[in-house]
């Protein structure tokens, strides 16, 4: 007798990629993966964001594991994470002060911290997101995934380590007795606009580092100078004489809407100034669109250069 197909039995079936767009859709989800240049370099923005957002909480688990390795999860490695911006703090207090020759004030000890922890919340972004690609290397070869997934756990790991020096801050906004109000929900704004600047410089700087291995190097350096000329050791009241270029030309400095603005509102009391939030504004958003294109036009080489 002849043998009949049973009708649940499937035969298998090959599909094939015919088209870039259908590659690109199906570049994360697909068990067959085919790569083809994209125009410009770029992949389609949809199917990247959707895929980035889908795989949100590999990113989140990411930090969660690297905060872990770092201690940061146990009890001395969070009163390490409030203990040592506030030792910072006072050492830069104390230089301040035999710089001046002032006695130091509850204000500008208050405008000290916060410039400092919101500095080096920034800092920690792009410090830590500048070696995220290079370490990332098993995971780049051996999965397909948005690279930018990286970038944003440095990010949110830099936020999570942040947020202990709130209270610090907390502390000292009250012994300073500074004003307490609705201004204080501006801090909500420049916060966001301050995420958006670490994650820019994280992306941009990550993909130099895997061209340029001395990137990493070299930003210990770059990160202390770019500290001396931000209004963070100084206000633009304290700068004399040819100092005084730090303030005329501290719209250069992309660091400076942001900072000025939280000084306004923390230590002023007041609404930040609008030329300083659009001056945040612009930088912010300037570095996280330029850093985001040249890590997406590039992460299809990044296997080939680890």
């Amino acid at each position: 007798m002849p043998v009949r197909d049973r009708p649940d039995r499937v035969a298998p079936r090959t599909e094939f990629v015919s088209s870039a767009s259908t590659a690109a859709r199906d570049e994360y989800t697909s068990e067959r993966h085919v790569y083809e240049p994209h125009r410009a370099g770029l992949p389609p923005f949809g199917p990247y964001f959707r895929e980035l957002w889908r795989r949100r909480g590999f990113a989140f688990e990411l930090a969660r594991t690297q905060m872990h390795a770092a201690n940061t999860d146990t009890v001395f490695g969070q009163a390490w994470l409030i203990l040592n911006p506030l030792l910072l703090s006072l050492v830069y207090l104390l230089l301040q002060t035999v710089l001046t020759g002032k006695n130091p004030s509850g204000s500008g000890f208050a405008t000290l911290t916060c410039g400092l922890f919101l500095y080096y919340y920034i800092t920690g972004s792009l410090q830590s997101g500048t070696t995220s690609i290079t370490q990332g290397g098993r995971l780049i070869l051996n999965t397909p995934f948005p690279k930018m997934l990286l970038t944003i756990s440095t990010t949110y790991t830099a936020f999570r380590r942040y947020l202990p020096t709130l209270l610090v801050y907390l502390v000292v906004h009250l012994i300073a007795r500074l004003p307490i109000g609705f201004h204080l929900l501006w801090m909500i704004p420049i916060l966001f606009l301050a995420t958006l600047m670490g994650q820019g410089l994280a992306n941009l700087f990550a993909t130099l580092q895997v061209y340029f291995r001395d990137t990493a190097s070299f930003l210990p350096y770059f990160i202390r100078i770019w500290l001396y000329l931000s209004p963070v050791l100084w206000t633009p009241d304290m700068v004399k004489g040819h100092y005084k270029l730090l303030e005329q030309f501290g719209w250069l400095n992309p660091i400076y809407g942001i900072l000025g603005a939280q000084g306004e509102v923390l230590v002023g009391g007041h609404r930040p100034a609008w030329n300083l939030l659009g001056l945040a504004l612009a930088w912010s958003v300037t570095i996280m669109v330029a850093g985001s294109l040249l890590l997406m036009s590039r992460e299809r080489e990044f296997a080939v250069r680890l």
